[in-house]
């Protein structure tokens, strides 16, 4: 997996758990007593660290996008070169084994 996909499947994790963690929130509502309202409190505190850190990551995926694509726009047959490079060493690589 690319790192890419590896944000991309960070981010889709987070906002099912956000999802999740909501449901159970309202499904307790109704419930009474410290030790319910003490871990509801708790849950809604981890949800919103959640969701900041999922924009955070978002924002930094966004960030490094736009900065690969200006230097490969700034710079493309260098790009298409080191791409080039990078996938024939790759092959040789893998052709050992």
């Amino acid at each position: 997996m690319t790192n890419e996909a590896n944000i991309e499947k960070i981010m889709a994790d987070l906002k099912m758990l956000s999802r999740d963690a909501e449901a159970i929130m309202h499904a307790t509502a109704g419930q009474a007593g410290e030790k319910a309202g003490e871990l509801r409190d708790r849950l809604s505190a981890a949800l919103e660290a959640a969701k900041v850190t999922c924009q955070q990551v978002e924002a930094k995926a966004i960030a490094g996008a736009k900065v690969a694509d200006k230097t490969i726009r700034a710079h493309p047959y260098e790009s298409i070169g080191v791409a080039f490079g990078v996938g024939l060493l790759l092959g040789v690589l893998v052709g050992r084994r």
